[in-house]
């Protein structure tokens, strides 16, 4: 029998609010006869949103009210200090008092990430949080960290990121050693600064998986698992690969509209396009781990419909089935045990 689950939601944020996530949490349970879940927000707002959808006395599902909610311009500092009652800030708070078993929400992202690294803390020896999210590639997906939580960072911290993002992917799908790149500007040994230099050196020493270093097109064509980066550059690539998703839909569409010509091929092309369309639809991949916090915290994009939330939520699924700290923990103690003593964290 499969173990129940809480997760929490953060029912007020991201750009669409609670309608959002109360029809993502409805799909949730709907697909998952073991999850239970708390919506966090203004409960006459959620009643009536449950009402409307003729849900209002859901066995598996409460609601814990709030008054405040984190805004998307939100400085995170005033977030953390002025928001202490906010939808963000009390969904997290139940994590902390083992209330839920972990928190997702499509809040502004620095201010989650301050409110989730203040309230629960980092895991011993993890330096910084980091944000990994799954990709697109030719053979699936590999995992990319960090995604923008940390601008700059030591070689200790990328070590640390790729010991998180292993052991993320061995939980959440089954590879026991995944294989581990590090973006760089090439894939030679002797490019990239010292930094990145030193992390290859400390990755390659310890009994990760380390597939050596890759450049930017080969997140999309490298068949890695887990790739590693500071959050400048990951974000940056994130944001280009999502601007090239959406380039190649902007002139598919142009040519298959051109004339009658290309309309009727598009016609006979329709099933592969809507195949390419389902691949490529970033709602699949919805779900960020904040990683390397005493706690599981699940970061969906701040314009997700109630299909990408909900995928959020099975991320934040299985990331408690899996308990992914401890296993973060302790490959971790792995890892560092093979370092020789001069290059350990």
């Amino acid at each position: 029998m499969t173990a129940p689950v809480l997760l929490a939601l953060d029912a007020m944020s991201g750009d669409h609010g609670h309608r959002i996530v109360v029809d993502a949490a409805l799909r949730a349970l709907d697909a998952h006869s073991h999850l239970s879940l708390i919506l966090v927000g203004d409960e006459d707002l959620l009643v009536r949103e449950l009402t409307a959808h003729r849900r209002a006395r859901e066995p598996r599902l409460s609601i814990q009210h709030t008054t405040q909610i984190v805004a998307m311009d939100e400085l995170p500092s005033k977030a953390l200090r002025g928001k202490k009652d906010s939808s963000m800030r009390v969904a997290i708070d139940l994590v902390k008092r083992r209330q839920a078993q972990a928190a997702v929400s499509a809040g502004n992202t620095g201010a989650l990430m301050a409110i989730s690294k203040f309230v629960l803390k980092t895991l011993p020896g993890i330096d910084r949080p980091a944000i990994i999210s799954p990709l697109p590639t030719v053979s699936g997906a590999t995992h990319v960290l960090d995604l923008g939580a940390n601008a700059s960072c030591s070689s200790e911290q990328l070590f640390q990121f790729a010991v998180m993002g292993s052991a993320l992917v061995t939980a959440l799908n089954g590879i026991e050693r995944p294989r581990v790149a590090l973006l760089n500007i090439g894939e030679e040994e002797i490019k990239g600064n010292d930094t990145i230099k030193q992390a290859a050196a400390m990755i390659s020493a310890s009994t990760l998986n380390y597939a050596g270093f890759i450049e930017g097109d080969g997140i999309f064509l490298h068949p890695a698992d887990v790739v590693v980066c500071d959050g400048f550059v990951g974000n940056v690539a994130l944001k280009a690969g999502e601007g090239v998703a959406k380039l190649i839909t902007h002139f598919m569409r142009e040519e298959f509209t051109r004339d009658w010509l290309t309309k009727a091929v598009a016609l006979i092309a329709r099933s592969v396009l809507r195949q390419l369309s389902r691949r490529m639809d970033p709602r699949r991949y919805n779900g960020a781990s904040l990683v390397g916090l005493n706690g599981t915290v699940i970061k969906s994009h701040g314009g997700a419909d109630a299909l990408a939330f909900a995928n959020a939520i099975d991320v934040a699924m299985r990331a408690v089935e899996n308990d992914v700290p401890a296993r973060i923990s302790s490959l971790l103690a792995e890892a560092l045990r093979a370092q020789p003593t001069s290059a350990a964290v």
